[in-house]
């Protein structure tokens, strides 16, 4: 039997497991069709030409043996499993060293509210725009290398909340570099997988090393499955925009650059539109040194995110919030060396029944908790304030957090987050606040950036707590490694507080 054999009879031994098991009946390897796997031909034509013979023929798998597999845009179709074996790598062409460019961006999009990335989907290493019953399975690798992870910010050009306080400081030139003109991008490919639309999608069991701008993005997709995936990037890992039924599941996701797994309901499908119907479950997320995931040393040089803030990686509902969010838990969950959980709303759009439980923080580089109501209205006229209210979290255990930032729950005047649960929880800090913070009054900041960083050092060291109508502490206990002159707690504008077996209360 040739080694050829051998691998085909080695991956198709996995298709009884396939997620959509009537692909197994129609199996297409790519070399049939003229790919080479060498790591230096361009084998994308070959694979979407497999691709586009499964869907033909009415469904089936598309099989890619152990191999490095050079490709520009890959594009998928409706009912084909897409099924990376042992060993084998897509890797990202560069349009810089290799011949060929990827999809265009595609064109007449407004892209007002959201940025650039957000608001294009073709012009990635794979991407699929309404496509039904598609699956991309490992256990191979999708290697981004020849992605970038810039591209322009949005049009909207209200400076207020455009982006974080922290960036102040930052040159336009230092802004340009991270913000390249939309004209420099025709041809490049800034997402590693891109999903518009579409129904009944599964991703699972493969390894994506650097992503580009998102190493997923998947908009107004419904009936999505990701699970087991180990994901190494260089900025957003998951992001699920405008999402209904939603399971990500065990999941390892670094991202030292920015968010890890993040919802969204932006602007990008020209409509306001919820996130709903969400589990985020069993997932670890993280800002070690990119790569040092996978490469199992967990490097922690890198200190800093390029908006200037200390390194990202974490679980977050925001920025991008016009549609909103409904019934979304996270569960089970950790989080290393990365900002804490962000539950954020800031452009409209209502935020309710979430459900934080059984979290595990260890070296948090910000806030463990930050819940934000803002004004910042980044869409169409008539947008107005948001809501955030039906919110529990429960179960957290958070140690190693940075002194300045505790715990935040931040409403607006006569815009008060609502009915908000703390339970169990266990919060760790370093300790060192002074008199002088403990006399700090932070201003509203309404219209800006949302991030735990926006209002300075805080005037207690567990929990800060402004505008909230109904708040409930049951079982809230937390300790510092060394004194902090601050009070524990500090609560301005909150109503009907009830505080049950919380010590630091006393």
């Amino acid at each position: 039997m040739s080694r050829r054999d051998v691998a085909l009879g080695l991956i198709a031994g996995g298709l009884a497991a396939l997620p959509f098991p009537a692909h197994a009946a129609r199996r297409f390897d790519v070399r049939d069709h003229g790919a080479r796997g060498d790591g230096r031909a361009i084998d994308s034509d070959a694979i979407n030409a497999a691709i586009l013979a499964a869907s033909a023929a009415g469904g089936g798998t598309v099989l890619l043996p152990r191999g490095r597999y050079l490709c520009f845009s890959l594009r998928l179709k409706s009912r084909v499993t897409l099924l990376l074996g042992e060993g084998a790598v897509i890797e990202a062409a560069d349009p810089a060293r290799h011949p060929g460019r990827y999809d265009l961006p595609e064109a007449g999009i407004d892209q007002l509210y959201q940025d650039f990335g957000h608001s294009h989907w073709h012009n990635s290493l794979i991407w699929g725009e309404d496509v039904e019953e598609v699956a991309i399975l490992g256990p191979g690798m999708i290697h981004g290398v020849g992605l970038t992870r810039d591209g322009p910010g949005a049009r909207w050009r209200k400076q207020a909340g455009e982006r974080p306080l922290s960036m102040q400081g930052m040159t336009d030139a230092q802004i340009a570099q991270l913000e390249p003109d939309a004209a420099k991008m025709r041809g490049l490919g800034n997402k590693a997988i891109a999903l518009k639309n579409g129904r009944d999608i599964r991703l699972s069991g493969f390894t994506l090393w650097k992503g580009g701008h998102f190493a997923i993005l998947a908009t107004g997709t419904q009936r999505l499955t990701i699970d087991g995936l180990s994901i190494d990037t260089d900025r957003d890992g998951i992001d699920l925009d405008c999402v209904r039924d939603v399971r990500v599941e065990r999941c390892r996701v670094n991202s030292p650059n920015d968010d890890a797994i993040v919802v969204k309901s932006s602007h990008a499908l020209g409509r306001a539109i919820a996130a709903e119907n969400i589990l985020i479950r069993d997932c670890d997320v993280s800002g070690y040194d990119m790569g040092s995931m996978l490469d199992g040393t967990c490097r922690m040089t890198q200190q800093f995110a390029p908006d200037q803030d200390r390194v990202t990686g974490r679980i977050k509902l925001g920025t991008e919030s016009n549609g909103g969010y409904r019934n979304v838990r996270i569960e089970d969950c950790r989080f290393t060396h990365c900002r804490g959980l962000a539950l954020e709303t800031v452009d409209g759009g209502v935020m309710e029944h979430v459900v934080a439980r059984r979290l595990t923080l260890r070296d948090v580089t910000t806030a463990p908790l930050f819940l934000r109501l803002g004004d910042r209205r980044r869409g169409p006229e008539g947008t107005g304030i948001g809501a955030i209210r039906d919110i529990e979290i429960s179960e957290v255990d958070a140690r190693g957090i940075d002194h300045r930032f505790p715990a935040a729950l931040a409403g607006l005047p006569g815009h008060p987050l609502r009915d908000i649960v703390l339970r169990d929880m266990h919060l760790v800090y370093a300790g060192g606040g002074t008199a002088a913070d403990a006399r700090r009054r932070p201003a509203e900041l309404a219209d800006a950036y949302p991030e735990p960083s926006m209002f300075g050092v805080l005037p207690s060291w567990a929990l800060w707590a402004r505008h909230v109508d109904g708040l409930t502490l049951d079982r809230f206990t937390a300790e510092t490694r060394a004194p902090d002159a601050r009070p524990a707690f500090a609560f301005d504008d909150v109503a009907h507080l009830s505080m049950r077996d919380t010590p630091l209360a006393d």
